[in-house]
């Protein structure tokens, strides 16, 4: 029965919010974003580097070896080159 002689204002002030309540979720809000930001930076330049290791192997040039420079290598055996 208390609660029907509640008076107006206490029952207005219990639903008010204070400052603090809208400065953290303002700054929540302004963080989450920023990570993200962050976050999309980061991939956007390891796609770009990425791409361009991938654009350096694929567009390298293609020369065969001289015969010369194939026999007089470093390593103890050759591999077959298919023409």
């Amino acid at each position: 029965m208390t609660n029907k002689f509640i008076k107006k204002r206490d029952k207005i002030r219990a639903q008010m919010k204070s400052r603090f309540y809208y400065l953290f979720w303002g700054a929540a809000t302004i963080s989450v974003v920023g990570g993200q930001l962050y976050v999309g930076t980061g991939y956007r330049q390891m796609s770009k580097s990425l791409d361009g290791l991938v654009n350096a192997y694929v567009n390298r040039p293609r020369i065969m070896p001289v015969e010369k420079d194939r026999q007089t290598s470093q390593f103890p055996y050759q591999m077959p080159i298919v023409r």
